[in-house]
């Protein structure tokens, strides 16, 4: 399974543009912008810089990287994105939009925070496999090039 990280990694990133764009579009309009909003726009961005420390850095700043830092932020940004699409779904209910951009929008922000969190979920669960399976040879010292624990 660990081969599929780095392709896990990639299409995440993408996703995380693509609800970037997406909840940017939701926040830039409204004076009074709902904090679960906010924390979807939050997410995305987090998200962005998760997925850089955890690629880029084992290649190229390798003393930087830690094993059990890397598990757990990737644990926190799979909860956060939990979190915040079961909110936004909660705070949006389901409407019928007939057409409404506005309306089309928030539920992708929904639809893609929930796509975001089921690969977070995969890749803390490998990472966090590849944690257990290694602990007692000190495998958290050595990363792999993938950027997993």
């Amino acid at each position: 399974m660990e081969r599929f990280v780095p392709i896990i990694h990639a299409v995440t990133a993408v996703f995380a543009i693509i609800e970037l764009g997406i909840t940017a579009y939701l926040v830039s309009p409204l004076w009074g912008t709902p904090s679960v909003l906010s924390f979807m726009l939050f997410n995305s961005i987090w998200s962005l810089l998760v997925l850089a420390y955890l690629f880029l850095t084992p290649l190229y700043f390798a003393h930087f990287f830690h094993g059990v830092a890397a598990l757990a932020i990737e644990w926190i940004t799979m909860i956060f994105w939990f979190a915040g699409s079961i909110a936004l779904a909660a705070w949006w209910g389901a409407p019928r939009c007939a057409g409404n951009t506005f309306c089309g929008s928030t539920e992708a922000a929904i639809a893609f925070g929930f796509f975001i969190w089921v690969l977070f979920a995969f890749l803390v669960f490998v990472d966090t496999w590849a944690f257990l399976r290694g602990r007692g040879q000190g495998s958290a010292a050595h990363p792999k090039p993938y950027g997993g624990a």
